[in-house]
């Protein structure tokens, strides 16, 4: 059998599952026998049933026979009760003889007992196929596996000389409606998109997935250390949730109306300029984010990437100029030499309408 093309199948129905299955990971499994394929199946959201059962059920609802067939799963089958009962167990009541993993998950509940179980069932287990494939279906959710912290993107806008803003702050629109519309996907697929009291103050933002069709809202998140957030704020008044991190206490004159309009507030620590960001992403991993989506000015962008909280940039670059007058595109004060400049390592430059689009990893030389 040919382990990589039936783990690439695995690996498109995971997709399927990408905008709905936070918290949980996005999963896909393939079931064959005799070079055929018997069973598909895909987790679609938290609480349902994961890839394995379903692929199951797929074999069982076509009157396949699963003795003796091969498992392809992205990822590790889950070996603990959670919202569902373990995953190893129904693999092996199914009887079988093989399993093909992505990659073990990195969930401490699991890592490497699931594939354990199966093994001690007597069961064939092979693990690593596509594995970087399979890993990219994850890596918000790998990443507060590992670190407790959500994976965050920055979101930026630029002219082609780095100008974020024309000099007087004027910055709508640099870019064209195919990269806004791409931004609205990026929201869609973000737990939360995180925004900075000067942005807020600035462009009153609503921060919602405005496309077409029913997509999943993500958490509006205020860096707000002062509590400058007005209750008439544009995004409090819309569905879903918003969550205002600030420095001071409940006492706050403007801590009450902010929770009368529908706000969360939670009170962090303070740190030089503003909050300690690297609290706020940490309580955002305990709420089961993922993947934040930074949607912010050049101040606070500038933080995240000084103090190695942020992990990727998503530079959208217009075919304009602004010249040196115009607004840099993040502030890093601590940058003075060539020795203090902040290495990228660029993933890929697609276009995105009229405009590109530039992905970077944020690392060393």
């Amino acid at each position: 059998m040919d382990d990589a093309h039936y783990m690439r199948r695995a690996i498109e129905l995971a997709r399927n599952g990408w905008y709905t299955t936070a918290p949980n990971p996005r999963v896909g499994c393939v079931l064959v026998r005799d070079e055929r394929i018997i069973g598909t199946g895909w987790h679609e959201r938290a609480g349902a049933a994961h890839a394995e059962v379903r692929a199951l059920a797929d074999a069982a609802a076509g009157g396949e026979d699963t003795r003796g067939a091969c498992a392809y799963v992205t990822l590790e089958p889950c070996s603990h009760h959670g919202r569902t009962p373990p995953c190893v167990e129904q693999l092996i009541a199914a009887g079988l003889a093989r399993v093909v993993v992505g990659m073990q998950d990195p969930n401490p509940k699991i890592q490497g007992r699931g594939l354990a179980a199966l093994r001690a069932a007597g069961i064939e287990v092979v693990s690593g196929v596509e594995e970087a494939a399979c890993r990219a279906l994850n890596r918000g959710f790998i990443q507060r596996m590992h670190s407790g912290r959500p994976r965050t993107r920055l979101k930026l806008a630029m002219t082609l000389d780095g100008r974020s803003a024309a000099a007087n702050g004027e910055s709508q629109w640099l870019t064209g409606t195919a990269a806004r519309t791409d931004v609205h996907r990026l929201r869609a697929e973000s737990g939360a998109v995180l925004i900075g009291s000067g942005t807020l103050l600035a462009d009153d933002p609503a921060l919602n997935v405005r496309l077409q069709g029913e997509w999943p809202q993500p958490l509006r998140v205020i860096a707000d250390s002062r509590l400058q957030t007005p209750a008439r704020a544009r995004m409090l008044a819309l569905p879903g949730n918003t969550c205002i991190y600030t420095a001071t206490t409940p006492d706050h004159p403007a801590w009450q109306p902010l929770t009368t309009a529908g706000a969360t507030l939670r009170q962090v620590s303070a740190a030089s300029g503003g909050i300690d960001l690297a609290e706020v992403l940490a309580d955002l991993g305990t709420q089961g984010i993922n993947d934040v989506l930074v949607e912010a000015g050049p101040t606070l962008a500038g933080s995240l990437i000084a103090q190695s909280l942020a992990d990727e940039l998503l530079v959208y670059m217009a075919p304009q100029l602004l010249g040196d007058s115009g607004r840099g595109l993040v502030t890093l004060p601590g940058a003075h030499t060539l020795a203090d400049r902040v290495y990228l390592a660029i993933e890929d430059i697609q276009p995105v309408g009229k405009d590109w689009l530039i992905r970077a990893r944020i690392g060393k030389e």
